[in-house]
Protein backbone atom coordinates (compact mmCIF):
# COMPACT_ATOMS: atom_id res chain seq x y z
CA UNK A 1 0.00 0.00 0.00
CA UNK A 2 2.66 2.37 0.25
CA UNK A 3 5.10 3.72 -2.56
CA UNK A 4 8.44 4.38 -0.68
CA UNK A 5 11.14 4.78 -3.33
CA UNK A 6 13.80 3.67 -0.81
CA UNK A 7 13.67 1.35 2.13
CA UNK A 8 11.82 3.32 5.29
CA UNK A 9 13.76 4.78 8.12
CA UNK A 10 12.31 2.76 11.29
CA UNK A 11 11.66 4.19 14.51
CA UNK A 12 10.60 2.31 17.90
CA UNK A 13 7.50 3.32 19.80
CA UNK A 14 9.21 3.02 23.30
CA UNK A 15 7.31 5.66 25.13
CA UNK A 16 9.38 7.76 27.42
CA UNK A 17 8.92 6.49 31.49
CA UNK A 18 6.73 9.27 33.25
CA UNK A 19 5.84 6.75 36.15
CA UNK A 20 2.70 4.75 33.79
CA UNK A 21 2.30 2.01 31.94
CA UNK A 22 0.32 3.01 28.77
CA UNK A 23 0.74 5.88 25.79
CA UNK A 24 1.16 9.05 25.94
CA UNK A 25 2.55 11.11 28.78
CA UNK A 26 1.58 11.66 32.51
CA UNK A 27 1.22 15.09 32.31
CA UNK A 28 1.19 18.33 29.67
CA UNK A 29 4.21 19.31 31.43
CA UNK A 30 5.75 15.54 31.15
CA UNK A 31 5.35 15.78 27.40
CA UNK A 32 7.03 18.82 27.18
CA UNK A 33 10.12 17.62 29.44
CA UNK A 34 10.39 14.44 27.32
CA UNK A 35 9.29 15.69 23.66
CA UNK A 36 12.23 15.23 21.38
CA UNK A 37 12.37 17.61 17.98
CA UNK A 38 9.99 15.88 15.67
CA UNK A 39 11.39 13.90 12.99
CA UNK A 40 7.94 12.38 11.00
CA UNK A 41 4.96 14.04 10.06
CA UNK A 42 1.73 12.38 8.87
CA UNK A 43 0.17 14.79 6.31
CA UNK A 44 -3.71 14.31 5.00
CA UNK A 45 -3.11 14.06 1.31
CA UNK A 46 -6.29 14.65 -1.68
CA UNK A 47 -7.41 14.45 -4.95
CA UNK A 48 -11.04 15.13 -4.65
CA UNK A 49 -11.87 18.26 -6.38
CA UNK A 50 -8.78 17.98 -8.97
CA UNK A 51 -7.92 16.76 -12.15
CA UNK A 52 -6.40 14.00 -11.19
CA UNK A 53 -7.92 10.25 -11.12
CA UNK A 54 -6.35 8.85 -7.73
CA UNK A 55 -6.66 7.85 -4.49
CA UNK A 56 -6.42 10.04 -1.41
CA UNK A 57 -3.04 9.17 0.87
CA UNK A 58 -1.48 9.57 3.91
CA UNK A 59 1.65 11.53 3.31
CA UNK A 60 4.92 10.77 5.50
CA UNK A 61 6.76 13.81 5.47
CA UNK A 62 10.50 14.06 6.60
CA UNK A 63 10.35 16.99 9.30
CA UNK A 64 14.38 15.73 10.21
CA UNK A 65 16.91 19.09 9.76
CA UNK A 66 20.01 16.69 9.42
CA UNK A 67 18.31 14.49 6.82
CA UNK A 68 18.64 14.64 3.43
CA UNK A 69 15.30 14.51 2.61
CA UNK A 70 14.12 16.92 5.02
CA UNK A 71 10.83 18.71 3.87
CA UNK A 72 10.43 16.13 1.67
CA UNK A 73 7.56 13.52 1.02
CA UNK A 74 9.46 10.53 1.97
CA UNK A 75 6.25 8.05 1.44
CA UNK A 76 2.30 7.53 0.65
CA UNK A 77 0.06 5.07 1.90
CA UNK A 78 -2.65 5.22 -0.69
CA UNK A 79 -6.13 4.68 -0.26
CA UNK A 80 -7.94 1.81 -1.49
CA UNK A 81 -10.83 3.95 -2.93
CA UNK A 82 -11.17 7.60 -5.06
CA UNK A 83 -13.21 10.46 -3.99
CA UNK A 84 -12.85 9.85 -0.01
CA UNK A 85 -11.58 13.45 1.29
CA UNK A 86 -9.18 12.83 3.77
CA UNK A 87 -9.70 15.67 5.96
CA UNK A 88 -8.80 15.14 9.73
CA UNK A 89 -7.55 11.71 11.26
CA UNK A 90 -6.68 10.74 14.94
CA UNK A 91 -4.93 8.41 17.26
CA UNK A 92 -6.17 4.75 18.76
CA UNK A 93 -4.64 6.14 22.02
CA UNK A 94 -3.17 9.22 23.52
CA UNK A 95 -2.72 10.22 27.13
CA UNK A 96 -6.01 9.73 28.13
CA UNK A 97 -4.73 6.21 28.28
CA UNK A 98 -1.92 6.28 30.01
CA UNK A 99 -3.29 4.50 32.99
CA UNK A 100 -3.64 1.39 29.90
CA UNK A 101 -0.84 -1.24 30.44
CA UNK A 102 0.14 -2.48 27.43
CA UNK A 103 -2.08 -0.25 25.17
CA UNK A 104 0.07 1.66 22.23
CA UNK A 105 -0.15 4.85 20.44
CA UNK A 106 0.08 2.93 17.10
CA UNK A 107 -2.49 3.23 14.43
CA UNK A 108 -3.83 6.24 13.04
CA UNK A 109 -8.10 5.99 12.49
CA UNK A 110 -8.68 8.01 9.06
CA UNK A 111 -12.00 8.82 7.87
CA UNK A 112 -13.44 10.25 4.64
CA UNK A 113 -14.98 12.67 4.96
CA UNK A 114 -17.14 12.58 1.93
CA UNK A 115 -17.06 8.60 1.43
CA UNK A 116 -17.86 7.87 5.51
CA UNK A 117 -15.04 5.18 4.91
CA UNK A 118 -12.89 4.70 7.60
CA UNK A 119 -9.52 3.23 7.01
CA UNK A 120 -6.84 2.20 9.94
CA UNK A 121 -3.27 2.95 9.26
CA UNK A 122 -0.28 0.80 11.51
CA UNK A 123 2.55 3.22 11.96
CA UNK A 124 4.97 0.23 13.98
CA UNK A 125 7.51 1.38 11.06
CA UNK A 126 6.91 5.03 11.45
CA UNK A 127 8.24 6.31 7.97
CA UNK A 128 6.72 3.02 6.19
CA UNK A 129 3.02 2.75 7.39
CA UNK A 130 0.79 0.12 6.17
CA UNK A 131 -2.98 0.29 5.89
CA UNK A 132 -4.27 -2.77 7.89
CA UNK A 133 -8.22 -2.35 7.45
CA UNK A 134 -11.25 -0.70 6.24
CA UNK A 135 -14.58 0.19 7.61
CA UNK A 136 -17.14 0.72 4.64
CA UNK A 137 -19.90 3.64 4.64
CA UNK A 138 -21.94 1.02 5.34
CA UNK A 139 -21.41 0.10 8.85
CA UNK A 140 -21.42 3.47 9.67
CA UNK A 141 -24.95 4.36 7.54
CA UNK A 142 -26.30 1.77 9.71
CA UNK A 143 -26.46 3.94 12.70
CA UNK A 144 -27.71 6.46 10.83
CA UNK A 145 -24.53 8.59 10.39
CA UNK A 146 -22.36 9.98 7.95
CA UNK A 147 -19.51 12.66 7.07
CA UNK A 148 -16.88 11.03 10.43
CA UNK A 149 -14.57 14.69 11.62
CA UNK A 150 -13.09 14.58 14.56
CA UNK A 151 -10.70 11.66 16.13
CA UNK A 152 -10.52 11.58 20.08
CA UNK A 153 -8.98 8.58 21.09
CA UNK A 154 -10.65 8.50 25.06
CA UNK A 155 -9.94 6.84 27.98
CA UNK A 156 -9.80 2.62 28.11
CA UNK A 157 -8.68 2.37 24.41
CA UNK A 158 -11.69 3.31 22.83
CA UNK A 159 -12.30 5.81 19.67
CA UNK A 160 -14.73 8.61 19.28
CA UNK A 161 -15.60 10.61 15.75
CA UNK A 162 -17.70 13.30 15.42
CA UNK A 163 -20.46 12.82 12.19
CA UNK A 164 -21.93 15.92 11.29
CA UNK A 165 -24.48 14.52 8.84
CA UNK A 166 -27.48 11.26 8.99
CA UNK A 167 -27.12 8.31 6.62
CA UNK A 168 -28.71 10.97 3.71
CA UNK A 169 -26.13 13.55 4.61
CA UNK A 170 -28.82 15.77 6.38
CA UNK A 171 -29.04 16.35 10.26
CA UNK A 172 -28.92 15.67 12.87
CA UNK A 173 -25.06 14.48 13.40
CA UNK A 174 -23.91 12.60 16.17
CA UNK A 175 -20.85 10.39 17.63
CA UNK A 176 -19.28 7.24 16.53
CA UNK A 177 -17.75 4.48 18.71
CA UNK A 178 -15.23 2.09 18.03
CA UNK A 179 -14.01 -0.13 19.95
CA UNK A 180 -9.90 -1.40 20.31
CA UNK A 181 -10.29 -4.05 17.68
CA UNK A 182 -11.96 -1.28 15.41
CA UNK A 183 -15.22 -2.56 15.20
CA UNK A 184 -18.04 0.04 14.85
CA UNK A 185 -19.81 -0.30 18.56
CA UNK A 186 -22.44 2.11 17.75
CA UNK A 187 -23.58 5.56 18.27
CA UNK A 188 -22.39 7.20 21.63
CA UNK A 189 -25.12 9.70 21.83
CA UNK A 190 -28.78 9.36 21.89
CA UNK A 191 -30.48 10.13 18.63
CA UNK A 192 -31.37 14.04 18.03
CA UNK A 193 -29.36 15.36 21.25
CA UNK A 194 -27.88 17.97 18.95
CA UNK A 195 -28.59 19.04 14.89
CA UNK A 196 -25.39 20.35 13.68
CA UNK A 197 -21.85 18.83 15.15
CA UNK A 198 -18.10 19.36 14.07
CA UNK A 199 -15.26 19.38 16.24
CA UNK A 200 -14.96 18.48 20.03
CA UNK A 201 -12.34 18.40 22.74
CA UNK A 202 -13.51 16.42 26.24
CA UNK A 203 -12.28 17.03 29.44
CA UNK A 204 -12.84 14.41 31.43
CA UNK A 205 -11.91 15.57 35.07
CA UNK A 206 -14.78 17.91 34.74
CA UNK A 207 -16.51 15.51 33.24
CA UNK A 208 -17.58 17.79 30.53
CA UNK A 209 -17.17 17.94 26.62
CA UNK A 210 -17.43 20.32 24.05
CA UNK A 211 -19.30 19.91 20.56
CA UNK A 212 -19.19 22.62 17.90
CA UNK A 213 -21.54 23.29 14.55
CA UNK A 214 -20.72 23.19 11.22
CA UNK A 215 -24.19 22.36 8.84
CA UNK A 216 -25.28 19.34 7.03
CA UNK A 217 -22.96 17.92 4.69
CA UNK A 218 -25.68 18.57 1.69
CA UNK A 219 -25.08 22.50 2.58
CA UNK A 220 -21.51 22.62 2.59
CA UNK A 221 -20.22 19.84 0.27
CA UNK A 222 -21.12 21.92 -2.90
CA UNK A 223 -19.46 25.12 -1.31
CA UNK A 224 -20.23 27.96 0.53
CA UNK A 225 -23.76 30.17 -0.42
CA UNK A 226 -24.28 32.74 2.05
CA UNK A 227 -28.12 32.10 1.52
CA UNK A 228 -27.51 29.04 3.69
CA UNK A 229 -26.25 31.23 6.45
CA UNK A 230 -29.33 33.33 5.97
CA UNK A 231 -31.65 30.86 6.18
CA UNK A 232 -30.13 29.40 9.34
CA UNK A 233 -28.39 26.50 8.00
CA UNK A 234 -25.11 27.16 9.49
CA UNK A 235 -24.51 26.45 13.04
CA UNK A 236 -23.69 28.84 15.78
CA UNK A 237 -24.03 27.44 19.07
CA UNK A 238 -21.76 25.44 21.42
CA UNK A 239 -23.05 21.99 22.86
CA UNK A 240 -21.66 21.32 26.43
CA UNK A 241 -22.30 17.87 27.53
CA UNK A 242 -21.96 15.38 30.63
CA UNK A 243 -19.25 13.23 29.43
CA UNK A 244 -20.06 10.47 31.70
CA UNK A 245 -24.01 10.22 30.52
CA UNK A 246 -23.19 11.49 26.90
CA UNK A 247 -26.02 13.90 27.35
CA UNK A 248 -26.21 17.75 26.58
CA UNK A 249 -26.43 19.99 29.93
CA UNK A 250 -26.47 22.98 28.01
CA UNK A 251 -26.50 24.74 24.75
CA UNK A 252 -25.09 28.71 24.20
CA UNK A 253 -26.29 30.18 20.91
CA UNK A 254 -23.40 32.68 19.68
CA UNK A 255 -25.51 34.74 17.47
CA UNK A 256 -23.94 36.98 14.90
CA UNK A 257 -20.77 36.59 16.86
CA UNK A 258 -20.61 33.07 16.74
CA UNK A 259 -21.10 32.18 12.99
CA UNK A 260 -20.14 28.81 11.98
CA UNK A 261 -18.16 27.95 15.52
CA UNK A 262 -15.27 24.88 14.35
CA UNK A 263 -12.54 24.15 16.09
CA UNK A 264 -12.46 23.75 20.24
CA UNK A 265 -10.01 23.43 22.60
CA UNK A 266 -9.77 23.58 26.35
CA UNK A 267 -6.34 24.00 27.94
CA UNK A 268 -4.51 21.57 28.25
CA UNK A 269 -4.15 21.30 32.08
CA UNK A 270 -7.30 18.85 33.38
CA UNK A 271 -8.42 21.06 35.87
CA UNK A 272 -8.97 24.00 34.15
CA UNK A 273 -12.87 24.69 32.20
CA UNK A 274 -11.27 27.11 30.34
CA UNK A 275 -10.60 27.45 26.21
CA UNK A 276 -11.31 28.73 23.09
CA UNK A 277 -13.44 28.66 19.87
CA UNK A 278 -13.19 29.87 16.52
CA UNK A 279 -15.89 31.09 14.87
CA UNK A 280 -14.85 31.26 11.39
CA UNK A 281 -17.36 33.08 9.63
CA UNK A 282 -17.16 35.62 11.84
CA UNK A 283 -13.69 35.85 12.50
CA UNK A 284 -13.99 35.87 16.35
CA UNK A 285 -12.01 33.85 19.22
CA UNK A 286 -14.69 32.60 21.51
CA UNK A 287 -13.57 31.90 24.85
CA UNK A 288 -15.44 30.00 27.11
CA UNK A 289 -15.30 29.12 31.01
CA UNK A 290 -17.20 27.22 34.10
CA UNK A 291 -18.64 29.56 36.91
CA UNK A 292 -20.71 28.63 39.25
CA UNK A 293 -22.03 25.47 37.48
CA UNK A 294 -22.51 27.34 34.09
CA UNK A 295 -20.55 27.73 31.26
CA UNK A 296 -20.14 31.26 29.45
CA UNK A 297 -18.60 32.08 26.59
CA UNK A 298 -17.39 35.58 24.70
CA UNK A 299 -15.66 37.02 21.75
CA UNK A 300 -12.19 38.08 22.76
CA UNK A 301 -9.94 38.43 20.04
CA UNK A 302 -11.87 39.84 16.59
CA UNK A 303 -10.51 40.32 13.44
CA UNK A 304 -12.19 42.52 11.25
CA UNK A 305 -13.13 42.34 7.85
CA UNK A 306 -10.97 43.87 4.58
CA UNK A 307 -12.39 45.45 1.61
CA UNK A 308 -10.46 43.46 -1.78
CA UNK A 309 -11.70 45.06 -5.01
CA UNK A 310 -12.21 41.22 -6.64
CA UNK A 311 -14.61 41.30 -3.78
CA UNK A 312 -18.40 42.56 -3.57
CA UNK A 313 -18.53 42.45 0.43
CA UNK A 314 -15.78 42.69 2.90
CA UNK A 315 -13.44 39.58 3.20
CA UNK A 316 -13.43 38.13 6.02
CA UNK A 317 -10.75 36.87 8.16
CA UNK A 318 -12.28 33.47 7.99
CA UNK A 319 -10.72 31.50 11.32
CA UNK A 320 -10.52 28.13 10.53
CA UNK A 321 -7.82 26.46 12.80
CA UNK A 322 -6.65 27.41 16.54
CA UNK A 323 -4.42 25.11 18.69
CA UNK A 324 -2.90 25.63 22.17
CA UNK A 325 0.67 25.42 23.10
CA UNK A 326 1.24 22.58 25.33
CA UNK A 327 2.42 24.44 28.84
CA UNK A 328 -0.75 26.47 27.56
CA UNK A 329 0.47 30.01 27.44
CA UNK A 330 -0.16 30.55 23.71
CA UNK A 331 -2.91 30.44 21.67
CA UNK A 332 -2.27 30.06 17.58
CA UNK A 333 -4.32 30.19 14.94
CA UNK A 334 -4.80 30.53 11.07
CA UNK A 335 -6.90 32.97 9.09
CA UNK A 336 -7.46 31.66 5.99
CA UNK A 337 -9.05 34.00 3.96
CA UNK A 338 -6.66 37.35 4.67
CA UNK A 339 -3.53 34.90 4.94
CA UNK A 340 -2.49 34.99 8.05
CA UNK A 341 -1.10 32.68 11.31
CA UNK A 342 -1.30 34.55 14.62
CA UNK A 343 0.42 33.79 18.14
CA UNK A 344 -1.63 35.40 21.48
CA UNK A 345 -0.31 34.76 24.86
CA UNK A 346 -3.14 33.50 27.02
CA UNK A 347 -1.41 33.86 30.70
CA UNK A 348 -4.67 35.56 31.19
CA UNK A 349 -7.37 33.36 29.40
CA UNK A 350 -9.85 35.83 29.59
CA UNK A 351 -7.78 38.45 27.97
CA UNK A 352 -5.69 37.17 25.25
CA UNK A 353 -2.31 39.75 24.36
CA UNK A 354 -1.25 39.90 20.72
CA UNK A 355 2.50 38.15 20.38
CA UNK A 356 3.10 38.01 16.87
CA UNK A 357 1.83 36.88 13.60
CA UNK A 358 3.06 36.12 9.74
CA UNK A 359 1.32 37.67 6.67
CA UNK A 360 1.76 34.67 4.15
CA UNK A 361 -0.69 33.72 1.46
CA UNK A 362 -4.62 34.14 0.89
CA UNK A 363 -6.01 37.68 -0.30
CA UNK A 364 -4.43 40.01 1.65
CA UNK A 365 -0.64 38.18 2.68
CA UNK A 366 2.44 40.11 2.48
CA UNK A 367 4.80 36.84 1.41
CA UNK A 368 3.07 35.01 -1.18
CA UNK A 369 5.96 32.87 -2.65
CA UNK A 370 8.58 30.38 -0.42
CA UNK A 371 11.18 29.24 -2.27
CA UNK A 372 9.68 30.51 -5.75
CA UNK A 373 6.40 28.64 -5.06
CA UNK A 374 3.19 30.80 -5.09
CA UNK A 375 1.58 30.02 -2.07
CA UNK A 376 -2.24 31.06 -3.21
CA UNK A 377 -4.23 29.95 -0.29
CA UNK A 378 -3.71 31.47 3.27
CA UNK A 379 -2.38 29.33 6.68
CA UNK A 380 -5.11 26.64 7.67
CA UNK A 381 -4.81 23.21 9.36
CA UNK A 382 -1.79 24.24 12.47
CA UNK A 383 0.44 21.55 14.61
CA UNK A 384 2.95 22.99 16.95
CA UNK A 385 5.73 21.18 17.60
CA UNK A 386 5.48 19.82 21.86
CA UNK A 387 8.31 21.96 22.92
CA UNK A 388 6.40 25.07 21.10
CA UNK A 389 9.45 25.82 19.11
CA UNK A 390 8.21 25.04 15.53
CA UNK A 391 4.69 25.49 14.65
CA UNK A 392 3.91 24.07 10.79
CA UNK A 393 0.84 24.31 8.94
CA UNK A 394 -1.29 23.55 5.47
CA UNK A 395 -2.92 25.41 2.79
CA UNK A 396 -5.90 23.08 1.90
CA UNK A 397 -9.77 23.74 3.59
CA UNK A 398 -12.39 21.67 2.09
CA UNK A 399 -11.81 20.67 -1.90
CA UNK A 400 -14.92 22.08 -3.00
CA UNK A 401 -14.10 25.74 -0.88
CA UNK A 402 -10.43 25.65 -2.40
CA UNK A 403 -11.96 25.56 -5.54
CA UNK A 404 -14.58 28.41 -4.79
CA UNK A 405 -11.80 30.76 -2.93
CA UNK A 406 -8.57 29.73 -3.98
CA UNK A 407 -8.91 27.19 -7.42
CA UNK A 408 -5.40 27.47 -7.92
CA UNK A 409 -5.00 25.35 -5.19
CA UNK A 410 -6.52 23.09 -7.36
CA UNK A 411 -4.63 23.00 -10.10
CA UNK A 412 -0.49 23.38 -8.00
CA UNK A 413 -1.80 21.79 -4.58
CA UNK A 414 -1.00 22.44 -1.31
CA UNK A 415 1.95 23.59 0.41
CA UNK A 416 3.10 22.91 4.09
CA UNK A 417 5.24 25.47 5.73
CA UNK A 418 7.35 26.39 9.06
CA UNK A 419 7.70 28.70 11.40
CA UNK A 420 10.27 29.13 14.36
CA UNK A 421 8.67 30.32 17.41
CA UNK A 422 10.30 32.01 20.50
CA UNK A 423 8.43 31.23 23.35
CA UNK A 424 10.47 33.39 25.62
CA UNK A 425 9.86 36.12 23.47
CA UNK A 426 6.68 35.38 21.91
CA UNK A 427 7.83 35.55 18.62
CA UNK A 428 7.32 33.77 15.25
CA UNK A 429 9.67 33.60 11.80
CA UNK A 430 8.88 31.86 8.86
CA UNK A 431 11.23 29.16 7.61
CA UNK A 432 12.32 30.15 4.41
CA UNK A 433 13.98 26.92 4.53
CA UNK A 434 11.06 24.54 4.74
CA UNK A 435 8.66 23.51 1.94
CA UNK A 436 6.84 20.35 1.21
CA UNK A 437 5.51 20.92 -2.02
CA UNK A 438 2.49 18.64 -2.44
CA UNK A 439 2.05 20.27 -6.30
CA UNK A 440 5.09 18.07 -7.16
CA UNK A 441 3.42 14.31 -7.51
CA UNK A 442 3.70 11.52 -9.59
CA UNK A 443 -0.09 11.62 -10.34
CA UNK A 444 -0.65 15.38 -10.17
CA UNK A 445 -0.73 17.64 -7.66
CA UNK A 446 -2.39 17.02 -4.58
CA UNK A 447 -4.09 19.14 -1.42
CA UNK A 448 -2.88 18.51 2.52
CA UNK A 449 -4.86 19.19 5.40
CA UNK A 450 -4.08 17.91 8.69
CA UNK A 451 -0.80 17.51 10.33
CA UNK A 452 -0.02 14.61 13.27
CA UNK A 453 3.22 13.34 15.16
CA UNK A 454 3.70 10.20 16.38
CA UNK A 455 4.33 10.60 19.96
CA UNK A 456 1.07 13.13 19.83
CA UNK A 457 0.46 16.68 19.64
CA UNK A 458 -0.98 19.45 20.97
CA UNK A 459 -4.28 18.49 19.17
CA UNK A 460 -5.26 15.26 20.10
CA UNK A 461 -3.47 14.50 23.77
CA UNK A 462 -6.68 14.71 26.29
CA UNK A 463 -5.22 14.29 30.04
CA UNK A 464 -7.76 12.56 32.90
Amino acid sequence: MSDAEQPAESETHDHHDHDHEGPGYATPQAAIEAAEPEQTAYVMGLHVGQDVDAPDFLAVVDVDPDSDTYSEIINRVKMPNKGDELHHFGWNACSSSCHMDGLERRHLVIPGQRSSRIHIVDTKERRDPELTKVIEPEAVYEHDLSAPHTVHCIPDGEILISMLGDADGDLPGGFLELNDDFEVQGRWDPPGEIEMNYDYWYQPRQNVMLSTEWAAPKTYYPGFDLEDVEDGKYGQRLNFWDWESGTVEQTIDLGEDGLIPLEARFLHTPESTHGYVGAALSSNIIHFHESDGEYHAEPVIEFDDREHEGWDMPVPALVTDILISMDDRYLFGSNWLHGEVWMYDISDPSNPRKADSISIGGYFGDIQQVQDRDIVAGPQMLQLSLDGERLYWTTSLFSSWDNQFFPEEAENGSVMLKADVDPREGTMSLDRDFLVDFGDLPEGPARAHEIRWPDGDCTSDVWQ
